[in-house]
């Protein structure tokens, strides 16, 4: 059960960092879309990151889900400044954290919008290290109500799920935007190689989390979305990425389940 103590001073920064942090951030989406300045994301660096791009690009609509992660990051900024959370315990753990994670995501959108891959790469591995630290701290205790746990933890495991596939995209787009091909192994036998790795921290998030679901479906919508754009015909077709996409969405999935059921929490 969350508990609040006396405020003190940091409380009042951490809660204007995290306000200013959310407006950065929403801001920085509007450049990477193109709405009002900057070059749409898709559009960049000669279409590196565009759905075609690469074996593992999630087709367009995937990317529908920073919509609701925008709202969240809105809602968790005005849910932590109300006078009953700001001395919050949790709040106090994990408020610093989400910060970070939104400032480097408005970091990434400025990497790319300048064509910068490559430190894109080191942002967005720094975000996911950060998101883990969030997810590790979130899922210690649990949040005191329903609001906490859609505005909080809802957010921040979308958010995490969602990065697990980026990182793969995101990695993927620089080194086929520089023609580097490591090995020479191929893009259909990458593909199937770093999705066996999305399945793989997908499978520890399950346990770590004891099968938060939130984080698991975020991983899956990325990975469906794989599949469509690897399959619809419209731009770079590949079977086997199609496939190995199923199989990390299935192995994600079970683990998930199989460490939300009862068994996997009784005592040994």
């Amino acid at each position: 059960m969350n508990s609040s103590i006396e405020p003190i001073r940091h409380d009042g920064v951490r809660v204007l960092l995290v306000i200013v942090s959310a407006v950065v951030a929403v801001v920085g989406s509007f450049i990477g879309s193109g709405a009002l300045v900057g070059t749409p994301i898709a559009q960049v660096a000669d279409g590196a990151l565009a759905a075609d791009a690469t074996a593992v690009a999630p087709g367009e609509p995937a990317f529908s889900i920073w919509t609701l992660i925008y709202s969240g990051f809105i809602g968790y900024a005005i849910w932590q400044a109300l006078p009953a959370h700001r001395a919050d315990v949790r709040q106090r753990q994990v408020g610093w954290w989400f910060a970070a994670a939104m400032v480097l995501n408005a970091a990434w959108i400025t990497c790319v919008q300048f064509e910068q891959l490559w430190l894109s790469v080191l942002v967005i591995i720094a975000l996911l290290a950060v998101l883990v630290v969030v997810f590790g701290f979130l899922t210690t205790e649990r949040p005191a109500g329903r609001v906490e746990a859609v505005l909080v933890d809802g957010t921040a495991y979308i958010y995490l799920g969602w990065v697990c596939v980026a990182v793969v995209t995101n990695i993927a787009a620089t080194l086929a935007g520089a023609d580097i091909d490591p090995f020479g192994l191929g893009p259909d036998t990458w593909a199937v190689l770093v999705l066996a790795l999305v399945a793989v921290v997908a499978g520890l998030l399950a346990v770590a989390g004891h099968g938060r679901f939130t984080v698991t479906a975020a991983i899956v919508w990325g990975l469906a979305w794989i599949v469509v754009a690897r399959t619809s015909g419209d731009g770079l077709d590949s079977r086997p990425a199609a496939i190995a996409v199923a199989v990390a969405a299935a192995v994600a999935i079970a683990a998930t389940a199989i460490a939300r059921s009862p068994r996997s929490h009784s005592p040994r």
